[in-house]
């Protein structure tokens, strides 16, 4: 039986397309594929692409899960690597003419969750810590209910620029909402100086990060100067241009209702978003 992927927003469904059989229309041949495939809407309805980009369109075709994804989730190497759900995500996505690189981040986490709903069914079985008794509990999350994040889209643009002050330095920046090319990118990156630094408490996350998105400093779009810029923000500063960056990106909710079997008491927490999402306990 095929599952239909139907993420909301807010309380209007977002509904993905039954599952692609592909015929060809009289006389003019389309690509046709050995799998099912289905599309499915993106968070960002298309409106951080460029009209030349295909995923403006606000939809994506992905493949449901083959044995061939099941041996990425299997490998390893790749886990060893950290690049496992990488090599998943660029594998589903079988459009012509789409470049997997350039989905911003809530728009590959809508690939994730449809493809974990198309491959193994909404239901997640995983096991929490209770936040209020502190004791394990295993609790099934319905995937089929999470719904993307209320944000006003009238915001997003083409070119992916959006302009901020930040509050302490009254600095004008501008910035852009990081891509699964730029998640890459930053993920080696901070690899890579972990394995040169001799002070591993030394960690670069946050800098790194925001020297991916910011773009200018005052006008000045000079990487090294960004660069520079990032590494001595005032905590201030950062706390508000990554609130204010959280605000506006497209995304899924990705929470829960949680309720403790010991005290009863329930907590909005987040889905466990992992590995493990892609292997079903039954």
């Amino acid at each position: 039986m095929e599952e239909e992927v139907n993420i909301s927003r807010g309380t209007q469904p977002i509904q993905a397309s039954p599952p692609q059989t592909e015929q060809a229309p009289q006389a003019t041949p389309v690509r046709t594929f050995d799998f099912p495939t289905q599309i499915i809407s993106l968070p960002s309805e298309g409106k951080c692409y460029p009209p030349s980009n295909p995923l403006s369109k606000g939809t994506l075709e992905i493949k449901y899960m083959t044995a061939k994804e099941e041996d990425i989730l299997s490998s390893q190497n790749l886990i060893r690597k950290g690049v496992v759900l990488d090599k998943l995500f660029e594998s589903v996505i079988v459009q012509p003419d789409v470049n997997a690189d350039d989905l911003v981040i809530g728009d590959k986490n809508a690939v994730f969750l449809a493809t974990r709903i198309l491959g193994y069914g909404p239901d997640y079985e995983v096991e929490v810590t209770d936040p209020f008794s502190g004791e394990k509990q295993k609790v099934t999350i319905d995937l089929s209910e999470i719904q993307t994040k209320d944000i006003d889209l009238s915001i997003l643009n083409a070119e992916n620029r959006y302009e901020f002050e930040l509050p302490a330095s009254k600095k004008k920046i501008t910035f852009k909402l990081l891509t699964h090319r730029d998640e890459k990118d930053i993920t080696a990156e901070i690899q890579t100086m972990e394995r040169l630094s001799k002070n591993k408490d030394n960690a670069s996350d946050v800098s790194t990060r925001l020297k991916y998105m910011i773009t200018s400093v005052e006008g000045d779009t000079d990487k090294g100067s960004i660069n520079k810029f990032a590494k001595n923000m005032l905590a201030r500063d950062t706390r508000a241009i990554r609130e204010y960056i959280k605000s506006i990106s497209p995304d899924l909710d990705l929470k829960y209702n949680f309720t403790s079997e010991v005290t009863g008491e329930t907590e909005a927490l987040d889905i466990p978003f992992g590995i493990s999402f892609f292997y079903p306990t039954n």
